[in-house]
């Protein structure tokens, strides 16, 4: 598949999510909810890898996909939080990945003790 057409795709997922986002707030939100990003790239190895490295890489795909939004999550929290007691959306944004990047590798610490390699 050629890389411009992923890019025009991808993009237009985000346009997409944006534009409804400045119309409906819960259902921007429900669309950016869904894994669309990641079922993307799925979709992108499923075309351009072949055979046992395919199936291989899109599953380690969607492993560790789920392992890494775990510490994402406390951030849509915070944020809301920051942003509703004034604090300017850069200073939130900061926060929230600050808070996201310690809980992954607080995340990562935990799983290796279950035989879980993240890092």
């Amino acid at each position: 598949m050629p890389i411009i057409l992923k890019y025009l795709i991808t993009a237009g997922l985000v346009v997409l999510i944006s534009e409804v986002a400045r119309r409906s707030d819960k259902l921007g939100a429900l669309i950016a909810a869904l894994p669309m990003v990641t079922v993307l790239a799925m979709t992108w190895m499923f075309f351009e890898l072949k055979g046992a490295q395919q199936t291989e890489k899109i599953a380690n795909h969607a492993y560790y996909t789920f392992w890494y939004v775990i510490p994402t999550m406390p951030m849509f929290l915070l944020m809301p939080w920051m942003l509703r007691k004034g604090i300017h959306y850069g200073w939130s944004l900061l926060a929230g990945c600050l808070l996201t990047a310690c809980l992954f590798v607080f995340t990562a610490w935990i799983m290796k003790r279950f035989g879980i390699e993240l890092m």
